[in-house]
C-alpha cells in the first residue's frame, strides 16, 4: 500500500518537503508547513552527492543491491478488537519492497490519527523547472532534460549527471556522456577564483578523460588538448573565473571540461569549484548546456541573483 499524493518530509533533504505523486517522487519541493499535519512516511533515502575537498576525487563506495533493501514480504496482522459476537477482527497490512537503489520506497499509509496530505492549491506545477541542491555551497543548480541527479556514480561531488550510461570506447567500463561536479576548495592558500580555476583545469581533463579512479583508462589516454574560452564569470551573484579546454582522446570523440571558481555565498565564503564534463561529438550534450547551466546557478532561498559567462561583479584575479 503506498500513501496518497502529497507533501512529505524530502529524504535527501530532510528540511524541506517533496511532492509525491502517489508513485514516485517529482522534482517539486517547498518549505514544511507549520506544525500539525502529523508525522509524514519516512521513504528510503535517495543518495547524494559527496562533500570531496577538491583535488582528484577520492573514489566513493557504489550503494549494492545489498543496501538498497532485501525486503522480504512480511505481512503483519493488526488485532483491531472484537466483534459483536465475541470474535476477533483484524487487518492485514503487508509492506511494500524497494526494487532499486536511489528510488524512493513507498511506505504505509500515514497514521489514521492524522489527516492525510492532499492535493491543494499549493501542488507544484508542471512547469515548475527542476533544481539540484548543493546545501554545503548553498547554491542549486537548474537540472536540464535529458539530466537527472546522480545513481550509482563513484566520482565524488557529482551534482547531476546525463541520463543512461555506454560502454567507454577503450577497456569497456561505463562512461556518461556529461557530469557536473562541485565542491568546496580548502587545503589552498590561494583565494583567486582565476588561479584557482587555472590550477584546477588540468586536474579535471585527467579525471575525465585520462586515468580513472581504478587506473583504467577508458578514452585510451589524453592525446592532446587545446583552451578554447576563458574569462571572467558571474556565478550566483559572485565574481568567479573559468577555463574550458578542448580534450582528444586515443579512442573516442574526445570532450570538453570546464573548470569554474567563484566565492561561496554562506559560511566562510571558501571559493566553490564546479567541474563541467562534456563527451565531445553527437552523442555529447550541447556545449550552451555549461552557459545554461552556469546562468541558473542561484543561492539557495534565492531565485532572483543569477549570473552569466562574461558577466563581471569585480576582480577576479
Amino acid at each position: 500500500m503506498t500513501p496518497p499524493p502529497g507533501w512529505y518530509r524530502d529524504p535527501s533533504a530532510p528540511h524541506q518537503e517533496r511532492w509525491w505523486d502517489g508513485t514516485a517522487w517529482t522534482d517539486h519541493r517547498r518549505t514544511p508547513e507549520p506544525a500539525g499535519f502529523g508525522p509524514a512516511p519516512v521513504p528510503y533515502p535517495e543518495s547524494g552527492p559527496g562533500t570531496g575537498t577538491g583535488g582528484r576525487a577520492k573514489a566513493v563506495a557504489v550503494t549494492t543491491a545489498a543496501a538498497v533493501l532485501v525486503a522480504a514480504i512480511v505481512t503483519g496482522v493488526l488485532v483491531l478488537g472484537e466483534d459483536d459476537e465475541g470474535g476477533t477482527r483484524t487487518q492485514t497490512r503487508t509492506p511494500p519492497v524497494t526494487a532499486t537503489a536511489g528510488d524512493p520506497a513507498p511506505v504505509s499509509d500515514p497514521p489514521s490519527s492524522s489527516p492525510s496530505p492532499t492535493p491543494t492549491a499549493s501542488e507544484p506545477s508542471a512547469d515548475a523547472p527542476a533544481v539540484v541542491e548543493d546545501q554545503l555551497n548553498g547554491v542549486t543548480f537548474p537540472l536540464p532534460d535529458g539530466w537527472v541527479r546522480p545513481r550509482y556514480v563513484a566520482e565524488d561531488d557529482v551534482m547531476m549527471t546525463t541520463d543512461g550510461t555506454y560502454d567507454c570506447p577503450a577497456d569497456g567500463s561505463v562512461c556518461r556522456h556529461g557530469l557536473v561536479i562541485s565542491r568546496t576548495v580548502t587545503a589552498n592558500a590561494e583565494s583567486s577564483p582565476k588561479a584557482l580555476a587555472r590550477q584546477d583545469i588540468e586536474d579535471a581533463a585527467d579525471d575525465a578523460y585520462d586515468v580513472d579512479l581504478v587506473g583504467n583508462k577508458p578514452f585510451g589516454g589524453i592525446e592532446s588538448h587545446e583552451e578554447v574560452a576563458a574569462g571572467p564569470v558571474a556565478v550566483a551573484g559572485r565574481a568567479g573565473y573559468y577555463v574550458r579546454w578542448r580534450v582528444k582522446t586515443a579512442e573516442g570523440p574526445g570532450g570538453y571540461v570546464q573548470s569554474m571558481v567563484f566565492p561561496s555565498t554562506v559560511g566562510t565564503e571558501s571559493p566553490i569549484l564546479v567541474r563541467y564534463v562534456f563527451d565531445a561529438g553527437e552523442d555529447g550534450p550541447p556545449l550552451a548546456g555549461m552557459d545554461a547551466i552556469t546562468k541558473g546557478i542561484r543561492p539557495i532561498g534565492d531565485a532572483d541573483t543569477g549570473g552569466g559567462v562574461g558577466s563581471g561583479l569585480g576582480p577576479t584575479d
